[in-house]
């Protein structure tokens, strides 16, 4: 697979980390209990289909990306640099 870094151009997807979902996590409040803390900490979703993904191009530029990208067909649709997407990046 390839990421299309807007600074470097298409990447092998070697040269990247995967730094999981772009969308902000709602943080349980101090006392919400063991049960809300371990699914915030352990459980994240894991969608057949469109996703946003932060990814990081660590052997490159430096650069955190935000990615849309199919998980089912590997197709990736769109990436941006993390500091010009609003709203999409944690």
């Amino acid at each position: 697979m390839r990421i299309p870094c807007p600074l470097c151009g298409s990447r092998d997807i070697r040269e990247f980390d995967y730094m999981g979902h772009a969308q902000a996590l709602d943080r349980p409040e101090p006392e919400a209990g063991a049960q809300a803390w371990d699914d915030y900490v352990h459980n994240r979703d894991n969608p057949a289909g469109p996703t946003r993904d932060l990814w990081f191009h660590g052997l490159g530029c430096g650069a955190w990306l935000v990615v849309d990208r199919d998980t089912v067909s590997h197709e990736i649709t769109a990436a941006a640099l993390a500091r010009d997407v609003k709203g999409g990046a944690a």
